[in-house]
């Protein structure tokens, strides 16, 4: 399994201020979106995201979105490994995901086309 990049998942409370700053910080311009109630930003390798905290209770859990080449392999070879499926996969609107956690307790999304 290759992992092409780690991104570090960060709850703001207001994400219109918060984005001008991870801007200037990375060099990079935002990706905004919204999945199940909360409204994200990508920037560089940061995932900023607001909303309800029913809502962002789903994705806070979350230590860090892991992206992949291949992400069935990527499942397979985890589970393999130990790690147990939390969510399986399932389209969202960059790709598709799936949760897992490791066997050490960390809950991980793995994301890939």
């Amino acid at each position: 399994m290759a992992m092409e990049s780690v991104v570090v998942r960060q709850r703001v409370e207001d994400l219109d201020a918060a984005v001008p700053f991870y801007e200037k910080l990375t060099g990079s311009t935002a990706f905004r979106f919204s999945f199940a109630g909360v409204t994200l930003a990508g920037v560089g390798p940061f995932l900023l995201f607001s909303g309800p905290d029913e809502a962002v209770q789903r994705v806070e859990g979350v230590a860090a979105t892991l992206a992949v080449g291949d992400l069935d392999v990527a499942v397979e070879q985890a589970v393999a490994a130990g790690a147990g499926v939390v969510m399986p996969t399932s389209p969202t609107p960059t790709g598709h995901r799936a949760v897992l956690r490791h066997p050490q307790g960390g809950v991980f999304e793995y994301v890939g086309p």
